[in-house]
C-alpha cells in the first residue's frame, strides 16, 4: 500500500468539503485526476474509502480511519518542516516541552529564562496541557519532556521529582469558612465553586468528592486562573487551585486556606519516555531542571 502526501492531502480535502468537485478545486486538480487518485487509493487498500450519494461523498469506516492517520502524518510533516526551517535562521535545535498549569505558573518561567539565555541557538515549543494529556503525548512520542502532577498515571514514563505543590481554597475575604486557616475538603463541598475548564485538577477533585458521596457545584468554569481569581474576589464562589498558580494571580480581596488532607500535597515530576534517548538539546534542558531540584526540595510557590 503506497499513499503519497498529495494523496493524503487530497483525501482530507475531499472529506472535509464532502465533494470530489470542491476537493479538486481546492487542490487545483482536474476532477478526473482526483477521481483516479481516490480510486487508486481504494484499490491499494482493498476497501472503499468514500461513500457516494446525491449530495456528495462521505468517508466510510475505512475512510474515517484514514482521515485520522492522514491528519497525524501531515501534522508531523508540518512540524518537521517548521523545525528544519529554524536551522536557516540560526537555531540549531527545538525542544518540545509540555507543562501543567502549576509548573508553568511558578516553577518553569525562571528555569526557562536561564536556559534560553545559556543556549541562544536553541528554541522551545512550550504548551500548557492537563497532566493526563501530557502523559499520553509523551508516551506517543509527540513531545520530548513534560512536567506533570502525580495525580496522573506515570507508569509508562521515566520520571524525576522536581518540585512540590499544595492545593488551596481561595475565597472572598468575607467568607465564613475560608479564613486563612487549614480547612478540610468536606467542609467546603456545599459551597458554590468557580472552576478551571478542561483541567485535570477538576477531574481529580470530582473523584475525591465522589468518594465522600458528594459532588462539586460549579457556577461557572473559566479558561484562565486570572479570571477565576476575579470571580472569586467578587464573591461569586470559591475555588480550589494550586498554591503556585494562585500566587501569580493574588488579589487584595482574596483569602487563601490550605486544604488539610494529605492528598492535597501534590508532587511535580519531570517526565520523558526515555531520558537516555532524548535529543542532546532536550537532555540539556532535562539536566538543568533536575539540577534545580537537587537542592532541598521546595514548593513551587515563592515565599511571601
Amino acid at each position: 500500500m503506497r499513499f503519497d502526501l498529495t494523496d493524503l492531502r487530497l483525501f482530507l480535502v475531499v472529506v472535509e468539503h464532502g465533494s470530489l468537485t470542491r476537493g479538486a478545486r481546492v487542490m487545483h486538480l482536474a476532477l478526473a485526476s482526483v477521481s483516479e487518485r481516490i480510486a487508486g487509493m481504494e484499490t491499494a487498500l482493498g476497501a472503499p474509502l468514500l461513500e457516494r450519494n446525491r449530495r456528495g461523498v462521505r468517508a466510510t469506516a475505512a475512510g474515517v480511519a484514514l482521515v485520522r492517520h492522514a491528519r497525524l502524518i501531515l501534522g508531523q510533516v508540518e512540524q518537521m518542516r517548521g523545525e528544519l526551517r529554524t536551522y536557516a535562521t540560526g537555531l540549531k535545535g527545538r525542544i518540545r516541552l509540555l507543562s501543567n498549569t502549576a509548573a508553568l505558573a511558578a516553577f518553569l518561567p525562571q528555569q526557562l529564562n536561564r536556559f534560553l539565555a545559556s543556549y541562544p541557538d536553541l528554541s522551545i515549543d512550550l504548551e500548557e496541557r492537563p497532566s493526563p494529556e501530557i502523559v499520553k503525548a509523551l508516551a506517543e512520542g509527540r513531545a520530548d519532556l513534560g512536567i506533570v502532577a502525580d495525580i496522573a498515571d506515570l507508569a509508562a514514563l521515566q520520571t524525576h521529582l522536581i518540585a512540590q505543590d499544595q492545593l488551596v481554597v481561595v475565597a472572598n475575604r468575607s467568607h465564613p469558612v475560608v479564613t486563612g486557616m487549614p480547612v478540610s475538603f468536606a467542609e467546603i463541598l456545599d459551597e458554590a465553586f468557580i472552576g478551571l475548564s478542561d483541567a485535570a485538577l477538576e477531574t481529580h477533585l470530582a473523584d475525591r468528592a465522589s468518594r465522600l458521596g458528594r459532588q462539586l457545584n460549579y457556577r461557572i468554569q473559566m479558561r484562565s486562573i486570572e479570571n477565576v481569581a476575579m470571580l472569586v474576589e467578587a464573591g461569586n464562589g470559591i475555588a480550589i487551585l494550586s498554591e503556585a498558580s494562585i500566587d501569580m494571580s493574588r488579589r487584595p480581596g482574596l483569602v487563601i486556606s490550605p486544604l488539610s488532607e494529605s492528598w492535597t500535597a501534590r508532587r511535580l515530576h519531570l517526565c520523558a519516555r526515555n531520558f537516555a534517548a532524548l535529543t542532546p538539546h532536550a537532555s540539556l534542558l532535562a539536566q538543568q531542571l533536575m539540577e534545580s531540584a537537587a537542592q532541598p526540595l521546595r514548593s513551587t510557590a515563592p515565599s511571601p
